[in-house]
């Protein structure tokens, strides 16, 4: 990916024609070839909601060799497809005094520990408790790339899992962190605790991942199209009728973990939406974000960060080993 910016001169004033000017460029790969405009956008642009990027594309903001297309057209290899942001917008989320667990902090980013049940960001029907309204209590300054109400949020998790997640505190380090989230260089490792006993050691699943088309809260593999999707697994701990796993996604599809172990038919311990039963003293999916690795957008070593297993997930599978 290339941005292209032009500065305006700080001996001037701000104008209209004197304007930071942002331009993602990304050439299309063969493997890319047939893939629709707004998919290939979203994918590379993991930053913005979907709908923002769709929103651009009517716009004209999003262009093939230099052309506006549909958000429906087929890409073919060797093109080059560029995204103009629009001018953002001052944030409308507002701060609330809700505790945060700080795993790590520095000039540019901030990890911390999401605990279950927290949303990440307002919604349809949701503007405060959320994560972003303890953010901006907690900080002064947060990225604005994520528009009015989603500063600072690189990438995202389920409301009922727990654990580490990145969150931007200046422009530049979003970017650069949405650059290592949509180039996969970022390793996140999870810790699942699944129905059934897992038979093999270790193994990947890569079935596409579509919004189920019946039931519009969850998503599907079970259809022959989808999103591409990538997830490895290998066992921690068998138990009766449970296994430990930790996981790793090279992808970062909704609900992806919960639909690839769900189409195994071993559901994510807890989590009835894909098929689990419901479990005593389990009231939210037994899945943690355990650890991130990412590259500091300074520059430097890269950073690896944990998030401790909260304390019913660590009592749970306590309960399960005085069964062996």
């Amino acid at each position: 990916m290339r941005a292209a910016a032009r500065r305006c001169s700080a001996r001037v004033p701000a104008s209209p024609q004197c304007t930071l000017r942002v331009v993602h460029r990304f050439s299309v790969e063969d493997s890319d070839a047939g893939a629709r405009l707004d998919h290939f956008a979203s994918a590379r642009l993991p930053a913005y909601s979907r709908s923002r990027i769709r929103s651009w594309i009517d716009e004209g903001r999003v262009r093939v060799n230099s052309a506006v297309k549909k958000a429906s057209w087929k890409l073919r290899a060797g093109e080059v497809v560029e995204v103009e942001p629009a001018e953002l917008k001052p944030l409308r989320a507002f701060a609330e005094d809700i505790p945060l667990e700080i795993l790590y902090e520095d000039a540019d980013v901030v990890a911390v520990n999401k605990p279950a049940g927290l949303v990440v960001h307002a919604g349809a029907g949701r503007d405060s408790g959320t994560l972003v309204n303890a953010l901006l209590h907690h900080f002064e300054a947060l990225s604005g790339v994520g528009g009015e109400v989603r500063p600072g949020i690189v990438h995202r998790l389920d409301k009922g899992t727990s654990g580490v997640l990145l969150v931007a505190r200046t422009d530049e380090a979003h970017r650069n962190l949405a650059a290592q989230f949509a180039g996969r260089t970022v390793k996140k490792v999870y810790l699942a605790l699944v129905e059934g006993e897992v038979k093999r050691d270790k193994g990947v699943v890569e079935h596409a991942i579509a919004r189920d088309p019946v039931k519009r809260t969850r998503m599907t593999a079970r259809l022959a199209h989808g999103r591409e999707a990538y997830t490895e697994y290998k066992v921690v701990e068998r138990y009766e009728r449970f296994t430990l796993l930790e996981v790793r996604i090279g992808t970062g599809r909704t609900h992806q973990i919960r639909v690839h172990l769900s189409s195994l038919h071993h559901p994510v311990a807890g989590d009835t939406l894909y098929g689990a039963a419901r479990q005593p003293e389990l009231e939210r999916p037994w899945l943690h974000a355990w650890r991130i690795t990412f590259e500091p957008p300074s520059g430097g070593e890269a950073i690896t960060v944990e998030a401790p297993v909260p304390e019913e997930l660590v009592l749970w599978k306590q309960r399960l080993r005085q069964h062996l």
